[in-house]
């Protein structure tokens, strides 16, 4: 096994371990658990990610064509989610929109399993230009949060413990497959102007997920406590921001 594939594998079975603890939280707790400081950093990492890592090595690697490719990808999980897949918000599980259907959860889970695909091939492609630690951080501070909202649909929906937990680690597992995909692609069609691209792309997700997805819910919900929610998305800049300094020479 190639050192960058056994680090692909490292980083997902962290990721899912991340996703089944976030499960955990809900399924083996009876109070609403309130997410809404997690998010605002989580949406600060997924914009440092995106802006200090990501962007900065697409563009070295594949000049204006591969940055021009970043609101692609923001396009297309725009239309993927809003017309192809149900999409799913961090809500409490008695929210009035996730107890009216058995349908949702499943609906749920397609939509958030389409993110984290992506999500893998933000990784593999991250780990192939060097900057895969910042994208497992990333990642990782999306998928808790995000599985938090899929167990408390399920759970909402009399999902059992088991059933929450197999449909939690299946959504985790779609990292290494993204991951594959992206080499399966790399080796196909053979060009090294892909990683770039591809990274480039995926910052676009990364960018979609942090200002459709997290920030309003931040914004809708974090009312009460707006200081520390500000606080909290410009500590996950700060983190990624460090990181690059830190870690983005001695990757490569």
């Amino acid at each position: 096994m190639s050192p960058v594939v056994a680090e692909v594998f490292l980083y997902s079975f962290i990721v899912v371990l991340s996703a089944l603890a976030g499960a955990g939280v809900v399924i083996f707790n009876d109070r609403s658990t309130r997410l809404v400081t997690f998010l605002a950093f989580a949406a600060g990492v997924m914009f440092g990610a995106a802006f200090f890592h990501m962007l900065p090595e697409a563009y070295e690697g594949g000049g204006w064509w591969a940055f021009a490719l970043v609101p692609m990808g923001f396009l297309f999980v725009l239309v993927l989610e809003r017309y192809l897949v149900a999409h799913t918000c961090e809500e409490p599980p008695d929210c009035a929109e996730h107890v009216h259907g058995h349908a949702l959860g499943f609906s749920a889970f397609l939509g958030l399993s389409t993110h984290t695909l992506f999500d893998g091939i933000a990784l593999g492609s991250a780990v192939k230009e060097g900057v895969g630690a910042m994208a497992l951080l990333a990642i990782t501070a999306h998928k808790v949060p995000s599985s938090l909202s899929l167990a408390s649909i399920l759970q909402a929906e009399g999902k059992k413990r088991g059933t929450i937990l197999a449909y939690t680690a299946l959504y985790g597992l779609m990292v290494p497959v993204g991951a594959l995909l992206y080499f399966g692609f790399d080796a196909v069609l053979s060009f090294q102007s892909l990683a770039p691209k591809a990274l480039a792309f995926s910052a676009g997700t990364f960018l979609y997920i942090a200002v459709s997805d997290l920030l309003p819910h931040v914004n809708k919900h974090g009312r009460d406590k707006p200081g520390r929610n500000l606080v909290a998305l410009a500590a996950g800049l700060l983190v990624m921001f460090v990181l690059a300094r830190v870690l983005g020479h001695t990757e490569h």
